[in-house]
């Protein structure tokens, strides 16, 4: 049975708020709160609770800056999931090399 935190990265990235707050961070390099609520239709809080999930499953980090929090991606944990991946991409691809096997075999 794998980890806790490997689970919670599974389920952090379920969430398609999630993913859109990991591409904004990916893309910036560094956010504070309220520059991350404006791409949402939702309140600060509600975006702070999704933050807190990305930490706690270790893909975001924060760092208070003055007065605010400033957010930032840590996409390591992210392999995981590549890692999970890759397996799958492997196992269809060979069975689609199979599949245009057979089918150039009964061209012939």
């Amino acid at each position: 049975m794998e980890d806790d935190q490997s689970q919670d990265i599974y389920a952090a990235v379920a969430d398609p708020t999630r993913r859109k707050l990991l591409r904004l961070l990916a893309d910036a390099g560094e956010l504070p709160l309220n520059a991350l609520t404006v791409h949402f239709q939702m309140g600060r809080t509600a975006v702070s609770k999704h933050l807190t999930i990305l930490k706690d499953a270790g893909l975001v980090t924060s760092q208070k800056v003055g007065r605010e929090t400033r957010y930032r991606l840590n996409a390591a944990p992210l392999r995981e999931i590549e890692d999970w991946l890759s397996f799958y991409r492997k196992f269809w691809m060979e069975r689609m090399q199979l599949l245009n096997q057979l089918l150039l075999e009964e061209q012939e």
